[in-house]
């Protein structure tokens, strides 16, 4: 048996391998979360369910921006552990609303006062839709799951699997909707940071939502004057600031150490209004020298195995894999270049 059979036997194999294992791999479920039936349907800014399973309180917006004017929910759905409050905060927006609750389990009164409260703490596991009378028809509609543990299938697995070479933050900006990267701003003394930007139905964020500084660099948060109140809450109670809507009212935190540090607005934070600093040596751009040498031929030893031949040659060979016609061009070139197979003989030889 030539080298050249036993280079085609082992590369059937293994494709046969891979086919196998292609075939016998179990799907991986998709969940879609709790079931509403067709609760949401016409409810445009619902996208998910929120988990704020722990926390103690967790507010929602009446009247956030959606449904064609300020007609929503925000977040739409939300799911929390049993004896957790949820405070309903009206944004004074989209004319009057209130909060009834489907089953009866609660309401509230009808009012267009912003900043008017309503809470109910759940103690019972259960889906509780509700929805406000008036614009219930144009989808003002939520919901709030209550379960014993963290669910499935929320907005916080989403982003799981995403690569890229940025801080990992855990899920930690699943719900916000102001988060597009890490601006970086490493080697500046002062970064400043605004507290209420136009973000997630309001004015309700962090702009920028997250950035990226040296040891040493003061942050800067400043106030917007819009949202209603906010605050600065660092995760891990590095730091605090007050709770204020004063205009132009700034706290500031310098960073020694290196490390990421999340933070919130303790009222607004399930509905994203949440931030993060990452304190670094150097720019997370910086991906190091870019490279020597010479683009070598294949088969040099001490290579670099993700090399671009390298790659260009797993890709080959998986397409050789997946078709068979692929395939057996890929064995008849190799036939033609193994010495003794009959082959045309390669120059120099």
């Amino acid at each position: 048996m030539t080298d050249a059979d036993v280079t085609r036997r082992r590369l059937l194999q293994g494709a046969a391998g891979l086919t196998v294992a292609a075939a016998a791999r179990p799907a991986v479920a998709q969940s879609d979360g709790p079931e509403f039936g067709g609760w949401f349907d016409n409810v445009g800014n619902y996208d998910g369910v929120v988990d704020e399973t722990g926390s103690g309180e967790v507010t929602v917006s009446v009247g956030a921006d959606a449904n064609g004017g300020a007609f929503g929910f925000g977040p739409a759905a939300v799911e929390v552990s049993p004896g957790t409050t949820v405070v309903w905060e009206w944004t004074g927006s989209g004319g009057s609303h209130n909060v009834v609750a489907e089953d009866g389990t609660f309401e509230s009164e009808l009012t267009k006062e912003s900043g008017h409260t309503f809470e109910y703490t759940f103690e019972e596991t259960g889906t509780y839709k509700y929805a406000c009378t008036p614009h219930r028809s144009m989808g003002m509609k939520g919901a709030v799951v209550v379960s014993e543990g963290g669910s499935s299938g929320t907005e916080t697995a989403q982003s799981e699997e995403s690569g890229g070479s940025e801080p990992e933050f855990g899920g930690w900006f699943d719900n916000v909707g102001n988060y597009d990267g890490v601006v970086d701003e490493t080697g500046s003394d002062e970064v400043t940071v605004s507290v209420g930007a136009d973000a997630n139905g309001g004015a309700f964020g962090f702009d920028p939502a997250a950035v990226e500084v040296s040891p040493g660099t003061t942050v800067v948060w400043e106030w917007t004057g819009s949202g209603g109140s906010h605050n600065v809450v660092a995760e891990d109670g590095t730091f605090e600031s007050e709770l204020t809507k004063e205009s132009g009212h700034t706290f500031e935190y310098t960073f020694e150490e290196a490390g990421t540090y999340e933070y919130a607005c303790t009222p607004h934070r399930s509905m994203g209004m949440k931030g993060a600093v990452v304190v670094s040596e150097a720019s997370s751009g910086a991906s190091g020298d870019g490279g020597g040498g010479g683009s070598g031929g294949s088969g040099g030893s001490g290579g670099d195995p993700f090399s671009p031949g390298a790659s260009a040659l797993g890709i080959s060979l998986l397409i050789a894999f997946l078709s068979p016609l692929g395939l057996a061009a890929f064995l008849r070139r190799r036939g033609a270049d193994e010495p003794g197979s009959g082959g045309r003989p390669r120059a120099g030889d």
